[in-house]
């Protein structure tokens, strides 16, 4: 009888658990969106300690104006960003055509038609296989617009997660030794010294990572906007846009906006000859983005990767790659972050393993 009600209760409890965990996972996927703005405040906070630290020891600001004026900075960016940005890439989206997904479809057959007539004028026998092959049934479209739409809708609809983001980073910042003393208080005293390390190192690194990564981003933006307007590309706004973006994606990105600046390129030119203006203008387009993903891959990106979180540029690749194949576009994003955070761990309370020296010696 004993045994059957220690089974029973094992099976109840075992149940309470199961059920409060599932509880716990439906509660934070309701509140999804302020976990979004919790997350987006910690990125600011990273990238706005080194400007608070800046007007504290060098202009002798007080530390709650200090951070105010860094806030009032970052909206200052913001609003300048999406006063000067948005409205172009609106209206230049609305003649792309890319808000609706049966034009694209239309102009992609239309695009397609001309390659074929141009492959035949030279007897090749590819063109037969694109008609064979259908090729612009079986292709989704949807996702150029959806993409878009995505940016836009976030942009166009983003001042309460704004105005949170503002608030939650504001306190963030100003009470920073007050979250510190709290988590020291609840530390064990055994693991407080490498913990409260780690935290500062963890901070200091992506800080630099986060304002290394805005900078590439816009470095590569102006860099395809030179290239697209040098050879009088229209709507050049929204195709550099777009390709910029795409870039957060470490390899991948690049690639497939390199992809989508040929076929927005061409679809821009829709109306003009083939052969002498549509090919010629998509191929040096085509050129001057490899150049910039030259520039990228040997400048910029390096001197993100390697010197903002001290990894070796075949290290971070090994890295992205794996956390491709194990959870996708989302693990290319968040990998570098998330190793450099797993390295300064490792280093705090494993310094004496052989493969954590060697991993994190730079650090």
């Amino acid at each position: 009888m004993t045994a059957s009600n220690n089974i029973a209760q094992g099976i109840v409890k075992a149940v309470a658990v199961l059920a409060g965990f599932l509880l716990v996972l439906y509660f934070l996927y309701l509140i999804q969106s302020v976990i979004t703005y919790i997350l987006i405040a910690l990125i600011v906070t990273m990238m706005g300690l080194p400007v608070v630290k800046f007007l504290e020891r060098k202009l002798k600001f007080r530390h709650t104006l200090a951070v105010a004026v860094t806030l009032f900075l970052f909206l200052c960016v913001i609003l300048g960003f999406l006063a000067l940005l948005v409205p172009l890439i609106l209206a230049q989206g609305e003649n792309l055509s890319l808000l609706n997904t049966n034009a694209i479809e239309q102009s992609i057959v239309q695009l397609v038609d001309e390659a074929t007539a141009f492959l035949e004028s030279f007897g090749m026998d590819s063109a037969k296989v694109l008609k064979e092959a259908n090729l612009t049934s079986q292709l989704n479209f949807n996702f150029i617009p959806n993409f878009l739409n995505y940016i836009l809708g976030f942009l166009s609809s983003f001042g309460l997660g704004l105005a949170s983001v503002l608030f939650i980073s504001f306190f963030f910042l100003k009470d920073s030794d007050l979250f510190t003393r709290s988590i020291r208080f609840c530390l064990p005293k055994k693991h407080e010294g490498k913990i409260l390390n780690s935290l500062e190192k963890i901070n200091h690194l992506l800080s630099r990572y986060f304002i290394g990564l805005v900078i590439q981003l816009t470095v590569v933006f102006i860099l395809y906007l030179i290239v697209l307007l040098i050879f009088g590309v229209e709507n050049a706004l929204i195709i550099a846009f777009l390709c910029a973006v795409l870039n957060i994606i470490p390899y991948i990105g690049p690639l497939i906006g390199s992809v989508l600046a040929a076929v927005l390129t061409m679809m821009s030119n829709l109306g003009n000859d083939f052969q002498s203006v549509v090919l010629p203008t998509t191929i040096y387009v085509m050129i001057g983005f490899w150049v910039v993903q030259l520039i990228d891959n040997n400048l910029t990106g390096p001197l993100i990767f390697s010197n903002s979180v001290n990894s070796h540029p075949l290290e971070i690749f090994l890295v992205i790659l794996t956390a491709g194949f194990l959870f996708g576009i989302l693990g290319m994003i968040i990998a570098v972050p998330l190793y450099t955070i797993l390295k300064v761990i490792a280093k705090e309370f494993f310094p004496d393993n052989k493969i954590v020296r060697v991993l994190t010696r730079n650090i």
